[in-house]
């Protein structure tokens, strides 16, 4: 069963009937989650007693009162910039990427990335906490990705990418008239300039496919729903380059125009089996405005 995500509606909620302490009624109200976990909602904000956000495990309940989860607080959003936590639970933490900002350090820049930031996050609730990259978009790429709170979380959702990760689907804002749908496959290595090439040559690089689906187009540009069978760097650019028709923005790859002031490359859809329950999930990011005014 697909799991849809709205982060505006409580995940779940319960009217005392009795009254107790806040972590008793929460075990009692969870009975299938461990203890552990249900600490660990508490002590993220999540738990709202008659719409007031609680971390007080002994915070006292009385007959009437209103007991909620929420998938996400504002307090999420005070803290960070440039994401959204669309999800978060003791193994892993969905986020919602703007362009600009980079996933993970590099060489130029250590301070305001994904990871840094969401590291920061959870340290402040659990020092010793830690999170993991479980896979990476590009700074000028917008959209969904995944971060694990734990090493062999990690290593699950990698070791097993294709089959842990069977959806996953862009939009794409590329110049020029693109006329029918298609598949691009190419294998890719990268220079020392870190410039990713394409090759038909199997003996050159790593092998790459790229669906994609025409889903808008006009004279000038053309907005393409983008799937990937494989997860190679620079994959959807450098394949938009291979079709004559790079993504607006994208300089590097051949762009010669950027009507929207950015790359046009968007992380639309990720669904997955989450690595510790086994349920299936799914997450959404709404395409930008600026990609679908166009037309």
């Amino acid at each position: 069963m697909t799991k849809r995500m709205n982060i505006n509606e409580p995940e779940e909620e319960w009217v005392v009937d009795e009254s107790t302490e806040l972590l008793k009624f929460l075990f009692k109200m969870m009975p299938a989650r461990s203890k552990k976990s249900v600490k660990g909602i508490l002590s993220r904000s999540q738990v709202f007693v008659n719409g007031q956000s609680t971390t007080q495990f002994n915070d006292p309940l009385h007959p009437g009162d209103r007991v909620s989860i929420e998938k996400r607080t504002a307090k999420h959003d005070a803290r960070i910039r440039g994401l959204k936590i669309l999800h978060e639970d003791e193994d892993i933490i969905v986020i919602e990427k703007e362009a600009g900002l980079l996933s993970i350090a590099s060489e130029k820049e250590n301070q305001m990335t994904a990871f840094r930031q969401l590291s920061d996050y959870i340290q402040n609730i659990r020092p010793k906490s830690r999170i993991f990259v479980v896979h990476r978009l590009d700074r000028d790429t917008s959209g969904v990705m995944i971060f694990a709170k734990s090493k062999r979380i990690q290593q699950k959702l990698q070791n097993a990418w294709q089959e842990a990760v069977p959806e996953r689907s862009y939009i794409a804002l590329v110049e020029g008239t693109v006329k029918e749908d298609g598949t691009i496959t190419s294998w890719l290595t990268e220079n020392k300039a870190l410039i990713v090439r394409s090759s038909k040559n199997p003996n050159k690089g790593k092998k790459a496919v790229t669906k994609y689906k025409v889903l808008k187009s006009n004279a000038n540009l053309s907005l393409l729903q983008v799937n990937l069978e494989t997860g190679r760097k620079n994959q959807i650019r450098v394949h938009m380059q291979d079709l004559k028709h790079p993504i607006v923005g994208d300089k590097k790859y051949g762009s010669q125009t950027n009507p929207i002031k950015r790359v046009g490359l968007h992380a639309h859809t990720i669904g997955f089996k989450h690595p510790a329950t086994k349920e299936y999930m799914r997450f959404e990011s709404k395409v930008p405005a600026s990609f679908t005014k166009k037309f």
